[in-house]
């Protein structure tokens, strides 16, 4: 599908059915990457409905920080570990590294480990653990 996308120059592909809404993007959106899935990561079962996006950090309205924003490259359902019962990949006000691993979001059956673009201390985590995200969504606030 993806070939198609590109040999067409489009840039993604929506499909809704019901309440549910699927999104093909050709091209990834700034600010995360996608690692190779990973099958050693078990996520629990079922999916759970669109979180609330209440945040797990809280930042004043006013601050002047200029924050760097993870936002989810696909669609899936948002986890905080690799696995469950162990401790979350990150927790507000931890330190985190170029690279380091912040999530990871089930698509089609697929661990998707999300890692960090920017190095610096996650202020904000703003989807709910089991939550489903939509691409584009923010996830993370990192102050650099």
């Amino acid at each position: 599908m993806l070939s198609i996308l590109r040999d067409n120059d489009l840039d993604g592909l929506t499909v809704r059915h019901g309440e549910a809404t699927y999104e093909l993007l050709a091209r990834p959106e700034p600010g995360a990457s996608v690692a190779p899935p990973t099958a050693a990561a078990v996520a629990p079962a079922g999916v759970a409905a669109v979180g609330s996006g209440a945040p797990l950090g809280s930042v004043a309205a006013t601050s002047a920080v200029d924050y760097k924003r993870v936002t989810a490259p696909i669609i899936g359902v948002f986890y905080r570990a690799p696995s469950p019962g162990v401790e979350p990949f990150v927790e507000v006000g931890g330190r985190v590294e170029v690279g380091q691993p912040l999530c990871i979001l089930e698509a089609m059956k697929l661990m998707n480990e999300i890692t960090s673009d920017y190095a610096g201390v996650v202020r904000r985590i703003l989807p709910e653990n089991g939550a489903l995200v939509s691409l584009g969504e923010e996830m993370f606030w990192i102050e650099p």
